[in-house]
């Protein structure tokens, strides 16, 4: 093998006999590079989005939640939520209660989801640093406070300082509606607006407010020890894998504990199958430009058939001399590949630390410039992607060239 592989890398860079040779030969080992290149810069990008959003679900999802396997809430009373509040790794404890109701404000009325807070939930997440107007308050001590979703006051047409606030309908729990008074089928209920928050996602932006917990089992008829949720928030350094594990040991088959991926599941999981398609798109573009390296293989052969009668006289064997040439084509694209990649990483690299490419004029969006997120696992199945495809290109001519 060590023989083969020092002939081909001498053909490699060698004087050919025809010049245009060594054009379609650099010609392959570029075009090689620039897909490569391209790869590592798509993936890098959509990393980079995927790691924005990723941290907008953090500012607001808790690190654990717990709901019920069947049923839409449940009583959190119980021998084992206690000992899941006195764990060593758990920061923050949280019951919520969470349920649709209508939302009115002078004539608007909208659907909204309503979540059942208590005063510590701004130590539960980074819900602060996603505030845009206002502050975060659900009970000021004489009145009930709202925090909303800066989607849901744009359709009201509301502010955090409006001194009217808004009327909060919810139907009654088992309660049979009542045609000649169908508003005796709703809880009622005003709060006013004390903050606005925007994480900009449509789910929690155009759908969700946040109140009191004592004015949500209000409105939607829960008792003291019920809720359709438990938010944990763990101590800093500790192993979430490992609590989460505990935790679904205490409570059991009767609930689910769920980490901030599996809270919103279809997103990361629409986030990954968009990189594998991705990836195997810019792979079948890879296979076309590798389609250069078996003219540029078949043109050396046929230069070279001097050279393999003196091989071959000199006691080389049709294998050997076939290795020679797949080394040839698979050097070619091993060069286009390691070009590609060192390309890719400093145009990332760069973008990353200067933000020359912007996202529209920079106002429109969260950021002004597209975010990067270099791999190395991307980087090797890039890497491991091209020279297959490469080794795979270089096969086909050197198997069907006639060694006399």
């Amino acid at each position: 093998m060590k023989f083969e592989f020092k002939i081909a890398l001498r053909y490699l860079f060698a004087k050919k006999s025809y010049n245009a040779i060594n054009i379609v030969s650099g010609v392959s080992s570029a075009a090689v590079g620039v897909v490569t290149a391209a790869m590592v810069c798509v993936l890098s990008v959509m990393n980079g989005f995927g790691g924005l959003i990723e941290e907008m679900f953090s500012a607001f999802d808790p690190d654990l939640r717990i709901v019920a396997t069947n049923g839409k809430y449940f009583s959190c009373d119980s021998s084992s939520f206690d000992a899941v509040r006195c764990m060593e790794d758990v920061e923050v404890f949280a019951r919520t209660i969470e349920e649709t109701a209508l939302i009115e404000f002078s004539d608007k009325q909208i659907p909204v989801k309503l979540k059942g807070v208590d005063s510590t939930y701004h130590l539960l997440n980074q819900i602060d640093s996603i505030l845009v107007d206002g502050k975060f308050v659900v009970y000021d001590g004489a009145f009930e406070r709202c925090v909303m979703g800066q989607g849901v006051a744009s359709q009201l047409s509301i502010g955090a300082h409006f001194v009217k606030g808004v009327h909060l309908y919810a139907p009654r729990r088992n309660h049979k509606v009542n045609l000649l008074r169908p508003e005796d089928s709703f809880k009622e209920a005003v709060c006013f607006i004390s903050g606005i928050f925007a994480v900009h996602q449509v789910k929690y932006d155009n759908q969700l407010s946040l109140i009191s917990l004592p004015l949500a089992r209000y409105l939607f008829e829960y008792e003291e020890d019920e809720v359709t949720a438990i938010e944990i928030k763990l101590k800093e350094g500790c192993s979430v894998k490992k609590v989460k594990r505990e935790i679904q040991h205490v409570l059991g088959e009767e609930f689910l504990v769920l980490d901030k991926y599996e809270q919103q599941a279809d997103f990361f999981r629409i986030m990954r199958i968009e990189k594998v398609l991705t990836y195997i798109l810019l792979s079948f573009i890879l296979l076309i430009a590798t389609f250069n390296i078996i003219g540029s293989l078949t043109m050396l052969i046929l230069d070279k058939q001097e050279d393999i009668k003196i091989l071959h006289g000199m006691g080389a064997n049709k294998q050997m001399i076939r290795r020679i040439f797949l080394f040839e084509g698979w050097l070619i694209s091993s060069l286009g590949a390691c070009i590609g990649l060192i390309v890719g990483v400093l145009v990332c690299l760069s973008q990353e630390y200067f933000g020359w490419l912007k996202l529209g004029n920079g106002s429109e969006f969260i950021i002004s410039a597209y975010p990067i997120d270099l791999q190395a696992f991307d980087l090797l199945s890039i890497a491991l992607i091209v020279l297959t495809i490469g080794w795979i290109a270089a096969w086909y001519p050197t198997h069907k060239m006639n060694i006399k």
